[in-house]
């Protein structure tokens, strides 16, 4: 752990003597940035709040960080951001669960451009997506409890993937591939490798607009029976015959097949393979009725097949298959008036799945919701409401809460927010029967939560900083456990969840005026102090619990010169087992005129980990990628 204490440590004297150095030979600082993310609006479905007065903690993912970072898929933008804890049981994207600030992966929503797309069977395939980098304009990670802004199930946050909005015609081919330079286990005289592509096309012509993306991936994999390959297509389109109304539609799907070996139930688990398809699909509108009234329906469907093999040359036998669908329809409206802004609305979510071993089943859920936000008060930024929800197993909850803001001058703004949230069990907590690694439990309660947390931040033209605590408290929390080795894992609901936290987040751009040499730096650090108390199950074991992040310290520092861009991507991460490990990625990229070349080295120190059940993450891993791009 000291070792990598020393490792981060000195990153950071390193990049902050570069920054120095710039500040004394260059007087006059400003922001070169294509991206303002002080003008930066957070829609959170019918409010629309720039970043610079939002009173969450919020963090973005901006389009300049996607093209900075070493990173190809969503999964590995997200392990870059401080408090986002992200376990993969795979590269290339095989399957990954996250969390947000010590919570379990069932307790963060997964949303495209504000349409939930989480998965009710487990949160294990939330992140199963077709969207490619290319498609996204940020994704925003909104922390603490959303359910007043998103309903049942963001209990301990949300995470948002904007798309973009077309603009110019193009056409667009990536490849890339990469190796660790060692032997495969399952080729034995074979390199482990991966590889992938992707062809692009963006078409705007009038009031119409397109964008569609078509990818491939495989890997040999790195140990036995860990293979593995994806297809993806996703396609979005909009319609606005004035700027008055506007309609888009969006369509995914993704086949991800990978060898399981190690995932869920090691070591008895080496033959397993599993196959996970997910198809979503949205259509919704924007009419600005009058002045003050703007209303915007939307309906949405996620399918998902999950076909789990525990005996992968021998399907008779300890096979699970899994069908379910979660359709939403939603109005969402917002009316403004001089003295505050309202948003409210109504929205129904009908989930069903029919499984080998979870069985077949269904449930309803039904929300309603009023929010108002005011900055009548001088200086004072208020955002206030609640959120009504029934669901057919759970019946009613009321998700109260409150946003504060006080601007203390231009610069320096002091947070204040407060809120309730609650989590329902999905249907592999409540009813699986998969004997004898798993089994569900039908007398789960519902998750329920409550958090305070207060902030203070400061932004300028090239500094964006935030410090912050919060405590929150989870009753009947869930976790898989269980007393003996020999036993299944079971769900059951601990008494109280306890969590208090810190972070302090910094985002830098230093552009000295007409150079062509620019640094960039985002730099987070938070700590979590969980605990269960009155715990009943104190002396099982815990399948999740104990693996929470402690420490966690995130370092991304760019700088470019004219065509040519150098990207280190730094995480420590140290769980509640005390188990820690320093990540340190690079990139190095070339634009030249239509192509951009890069070269990435993931894991430069060659560090043994492991982020998820008994799979052991790749060592040094290298790779070459090439984008070209043509306007017609």
């Amino acid at each position: 752990m000291s070792k990598n204490l020393t490792l981060l440590a000195l990153s950071l004297v390193g990049y902050s003597y570069a920054f120095s150095q710039e500040v004394t030979n260059n007087k006059t600082l400003t922001l070169k940035d294509t991206t303002n993310l002080n003008e930066v609006i957070i829609n959170q479905n019918r409010l629309q709040i720039p970043f610079s007065k939002q009173t969450r903690n919020i963090q973005i993912i901006t389009q300049e960080d996607i093209k900075r970072l070493p990173a190809k898929s969503v999964n590995e933008l997200l392990a870059y951001i401080n408090g986002v804890d992200i376990r993969q049981r795979g590269p290339f994207g095989s399957q990954a669960d996250v969390t947000i600030d010590g919570g379990s992966f069932e307790q963060t929503l997964i949303l495209l451009n504000g349409a939930k797309i989480s998965d009710p069977q487990t949160a294990h395939h939330s992140l199963n997506l077709p969207i490619p980098t290319d498609a996204i304009e940020r994704i925003e990670i909104i922390k603490g409890p959303a359910s007043r802004i998103y309903g049942i199930n963001s209990l301990t946050g949300a995470i948002n993937i904007v798309t973009k909005t077309v603009s110019e015609n193009l056409i667009s081919a990536q490849a890339y591939t990469g190796t660790s330079f060692k032997n495969s286990e399952d080729t034995q005289n074979g390199k482990y490798y991966g590889k992938g592509f992707q062809l692009g096309f963006t078409h705007k012509i009038a009031q119409f607009s397109q964008q569609l993306y078509l990818g491939h991936e495989d890997s040999n994999g790195q140990r036995y029976n860990t293979a593995s390959k994806s297809n993806k297509i996703y396609y979005q389109g909009a319609y606005a015959p004035d700027s008055l109304n506007n309609i888009s539609t969006s369509f995914g799907y993704i086949d991800n097949q990978f060898g399981a070996n190690g995932y869920y139930a090691a070591p008895g688990d080496k033959e397993s393979y599993e196959l996970v398809k997910t198809a979503f699909a949205t259509i919704q509108s924007k009419h600005k009725l009058s002045n003050a009234l703007t209303i915007s329906p939307r309906i949405s469907n996620r399918y998902n097949e999950d076909d789990y093999r525990y005996f992968r040359h021998d399907l008779s036998k300890a096979r699970s298959q899994h069908y379910n669908n979660a359709f939403m329809a939603e109005l969402n409206a917002t009316y403004e008036q001089n003295y505050g802004s309202f948003g409210l609305g109504v929205e129904s979510r009908f989930e069903n799945i029919n499984s080998s071993n979870i069985g077949k089943h269904s449930r309803e859920n039904y929300g309603a919701y009023v929010e108002f936000k005011t900055e009548m008060i001088k200086n004072l930024f208020i955002n206030v409401g609640t959120y009504l929800n029934y669901n057919s197993d759970y019946n009613w909850q009321v998700f109260p809460g409150i946003d504060l803001g006080y601007d203390i001058n231009n610069h320096w703004k002091l947070i204040f927010n407060a809120g309730s949230s609650q989590r329902i069990p999905s249907f592999t907590d409540l009813y699986l029967n998969q004997r004898p690694a798993n089994i569900g439990n039908s007398s789960l309660q519902a998750e329920r939560a409550k958090q305070v947390e207060g902030a203070i931040k400061y932004t300028s033209g090239n500094v964006i900083a935030q410090a912050g605590y919060f405590y929150r408290t989870i009753n009947d929390f869930i976790d898989w456990t269980r007393n003996l080795n020999t036993e299944p894992w079971q769900p059951q609901n601990m008494d109280n969840n306890e969590v208090q936290g810190f972070n302090v987040n910094f985002r830098i751009n230093i552009n000295p005026q007409n150079s062509i040499t620019k640094y960039y730096a985002v730099i987070g650090y938070s700590y979590l102090n969980p605990r269960i108390k009155n715990n009943t199950t104190e002396n099982n074991l815990s399948k999740y619990t104990i693996e929470s992040l402690r420490n966690q310290a995130n370092l991304n520092f760019t700088i470019s010169h004219r065509d040519w861009s150098f990207t280190t991507a730094n995480r420590f991460n140290e769980r509640l087992s005390y188990k820690s490990y320093f990540i340190s990625d690079v990139r190095l990229a070339r634009q030249i005129d239509k192509l951009n070349l890069y070269v990435d080295a993931q894991n430069l120190f060659n560090v043994k980990y492991i982020e998820a059940g008994a799979v052991p993450m790749p060592g040094t891993w290298y790779s070459l990628g090439a984008k070209y791009t043509i306007a017609y």
